[in-house]
């Protein structure tokens, strides 16, 4: 049986309800229901969408538009009684609805549309922060300000893992706090007031020890790491050469040695520093604990004056301070053409293939699309003109060259941000920016004239240095 207050209610809402605001939500909200429930369906079934564009619109503002429709529908409601109560048309009595099993299949039906609504929002809540925190929103939903970064993490160690995890990481509070960065961040995308590069190192970027420690643990590396530098040169030949390095990456060693994440990131030595710019790349003074717990203040000589206040900081040293970019890597073009003779995506036999690829990489393009174009036609163009041989016999080499070099611009430049060769520099060594020597430069010294070494020996062993064929990669099993 239906009580008597329920039935009234009915009828009044049965009365109300006739009103163009009301049957709008309503048909509103069914439309967007039957829509996401079949896009779901769909994208259940097609194993995800390929485009970014189409999770906005199932995750977000579908979801959107069912709730304003469910919001609509009781707001006609009451505007229509108000209109009905000031003009003295209210009814005391509102007409009936019907038999008594009328009045149950009206209660049920209503019952059964509430617990479907419910289950709606709740699941649109998940996919829609599920999908605010996927890779595929990340990094190409905003496609212009995030494809430089976008470009370097397909190319990363880390391209496995999602955004969220190492830029969020765990708990409420930083996922509050990215939500709000976030609607910041829509803001400038849509007012195009973004800055052009990203800013890095990113402020307020969640502690190293919060996410990467989550997967790397410092004192836990081995103890030393070969290293094999191949490089090639401007030459016909492009004469390779080979570095051997042995690291001490390490952290505590079985013989009492500190490797270079021990002395670094130990729990008894602790280090901090006062930059003055806003890269971290200028830095006037180092605080170093040691394992006897005495500090050692190292200042620079001739430190930098700060760019701006908001540039001066003094940091406990992290992870990120010498792995600034272990995701975000761009390569500088020498680099790059190395790693692509060494893997063969680019043959060594081309005579000049360095030289000119150099050339060709550091020219000047108005974009992206005229650079890929031009680079490609014109190691070709080259090739034919300057070497027919070669282009007549290895054609094919020179053409795969050719895209393989215009992918390698592709990757590290983009005019469209101002992200150009060494915007971004790398503090990972030494040998593409300065990296180490922020610190290690000899020039940082304690008041009794004691300074941060520069010793060699200090983090790596040189095996062997810009040779042909070193011995030591054989004696070691590595050739």
């Amino acid at each position: 049986m239906v009580s008597d207050l329920t039935a009234e209610r009915l009828r009044r809402v049965a009365f109300l309800g006739r009103n163009p605001l009301t049957l709008f939500g309503a048909a509103l909200t069914s439309s967007t229901a039957l829509t996401m429930i079949g896009g779901w369906l769909l994208e259940l079934l097609g194993g995800g969408h390929a485009h970014p564009y189409v999770g906005i619109l199932l995750f977000l503002v579908l979801p959107a538009l069912f709730v304003v429709g469910l919001v609509l529908m009781p707001l006609g409601l009451t505007l229509r009684r108000r209109k009905l109560a000031a003009t003295g048309s209210l009814p005391s009595e509102y007409p009936p609805l019907g038999s008594q099993p009328a009045v149950r299949q009206m209660v049920q039906v209503f019952l059964a549309l509430s617990a479907i609504n419910v289950a709606l929002i709740a699941t649109a809540s998940y996919r829609g922060v599920s999908y605010m925190d996927s890779t595929q929103f990340c990094g190409l939903t905003c496609h212009t300000v995030m494809a430089p970064e976008y470009s370097a993490y397909l190319n990363s160690p880390h391209s496995r893992v999602a955004c969220s995890e190492c830029h969020i990481g765990e708990g409420a509070s930083w996922f509050v706090r990215s939500k709000l960065s976030g609607t910041r961040q829509l803001f400038a995308v849509a007012f195009k007031t973004y800055s052009r590069p990203i800013p890095s190192p990113v402020r307020h970027l969640r502690p190293a020890r919060e996410t990467c420690e989550q997967c790397h643990w410092p004192q836990k590396f081995h103890g030393d790491k070969v290293k094999v530098v191949r490089k090639f040169a401007e030459d016909e030949a492009n004469t390779p050469s080979t570095t051997v390095l042995v690291l001490k990456v390490g952290g505590q060693r079985t013989d009492g040695g500190i490797g270079i994440h021990g002395r670094h990131l130990s729990d008894k030595s602790r280090i901090t520093y006062v930059t003055t710019d806003g890269q971290r790349q200028a830095i006037s003074a180092v605080t170093y604990v040691g394992d006897d717990g005495k500090v050692a203040e190292f200042a620079a000589e001739a430190a930098d004056p700060p760019a701006s206040a908001a540039a001066s900081e003094r940091r406990e040293m992290d992870c990120v301070d010498c792995h600034n970019r272990p995701t975000h890597v761009f390569e500088l073009p020498d680099r790059a053409l190395d790693r692509a003779l060494q893997d063969g995506r680019i043959s060594p036999s081309l005579p000049f293939v360095k030289k000119k690829g150099m050339e060709l990489l550091k020219a000047d393009y108005p974009d992206g699309v005229t650079a890929s174009a031009r680079i490609a036609s014109g190691l070709v163009e080259y090739y034919k003109k300057e070497q027919p041989a070669t282009y007549a016999e290895h054609k094919a080499l020179v053409e795969t060259a050719a895209q393989h070099m215009a992918a390698i611009y592709s990757r590290n430049v983009f005019p469209e941000m101002k992200v150009t060769w060494g915007t971004h520099p790398n503090n990972i060594g030494h040998t593409d920016s300065l990296g180490c020597f922020r610190c290690h430069d000899e020039q940082h010294k304690t008041k009794d004239g004691r300074t941060i070494t520069q010793d060699c020996a200090a983090c790596h062993t040189i095996l062997a240095m810009d040779e042909a064929n070193p011995k030591v990669l054989a004696d070691l099993g590595l050739e």
